[in-house]
């Protein structure tokens, strides 16, 4: 009988690829038995309770309809932080990580103190990362979503950066005072154009629509970042915002139309131009 299984046996006879089956039975452990994952290996024979077993069937099950591993176990690593991921906030991606790496030079550039404003925060991941590895920064991060927000205010505080990081309501700088002024502003907006076949396909189905996609040409949401920057920035501040892989040019021309200044690309680990950043 299937209640007669093993841990070994369970990995064995699952459909999942390897790595999935084992991070969801690992997250079985964690739940059930306060296990580490080390314990599919050293506790292979252990056989599961019913409970533990419904649980590991029911992610299973919806894993193989293709719902995202991270919300699944409803937690995901980005940069030098864990966040906890539910369906209401964008999956954090390791390519975000290069607005992180981008922040976190700049600041150094900076002595190490600066203003920073993160634009569409979501889970928190940008905000809380740099907020994590830049103590001396003043963060402020923003969304439109309640539940968005909810979800990053849970993160700060389970991270206990709650008195590290501002977070405020509201659509890109209508969230904020108009005289507001930062050194930094980085963003990671929705970018998908409406209709893009990829909406359809894998984790995306699952993620917020309005976190994917600005339901247009992809790059209105982009556009008002970008022309609302120098009314925010400091004298010589930087703006960098995550794009499309394919949208590079039109960003660097949005940039160029919005007076910025020594404006660079940056290669996410596939190679693509993922980032681009300009100066006031």
């Amino acid at each position: 009988m299937s209640t007669d299984l093993a841990l070994r046996d369970l990995l064995r006879n699952s459909t999942l690829p390897q790595s999935e089956a084992r991070l969801l039975l690992a997250h079985v452990l964690e739940q059930h038995y306060q296990l580490p994952r080390s314990a599919l290996i050293s506790k292979d024979e252990l056989v599961l309770s019913a409970d533990a077993l419904a649980n590991w069937k029911g992610l299973e099950a919806k894993r193989l309809n293709g719902e995202p591993i991270a919300y699944l176990v409803g937690k995901k690593g980005f940069h030098n932080i864990e966040l906890q991921v539910a369906p209401g906030v964008l999956i954090p991606r390791p390519e975000t990580e290069l607005l992180v790496e981008i922040g976190l030079r700049e600041i150094n550039k900076l002595g190490g103190k600066a203003s920073l404003l993160d634009l569409g925060t979501g889970s928190g991941a940008i905000a809380l990362a740099i907020a994590s590895a830049a103590p001396d920064t003043l963060i402020t991060a923003t969304d439109q979503s309640v539940q968005a927000l909810t979800i990053a205010k849970v993160n700060a505080k389970y991270l206990n950066l709650e008195e590290r990081v501002q977070f405020a309501l509201g659509s890109w700088y209508d969230a904020i005072n108009e005289d507001a002024i930062f050194d930094l502003i980085l963003s990671n907006p929705p970018y998908i154009e409406k209709g893009d076949p990829h909406l359809q396909q894998g984790d995306l189905r699952f993620e917020p629509l309005g976190a994917l996609t600005d339901q247009a040409n992809g790059l209105s949401c982009i556009e008002a970042i970008i022309s609302g920057a120098s009314a925010h920035l400091s004298p010589h501040g930087l703006i960098a915002v995550e794009h499309g892989f394919d949208q590079s040019e039109a960003v660097i021309d949005l940039m160029k139309s919005a007076g910025l200044r020594d404006i660079e690309a940056y290669l996410d680990l596939a190679g693509h131009r993922r980032v681009a950043s300009g100066r006031k």
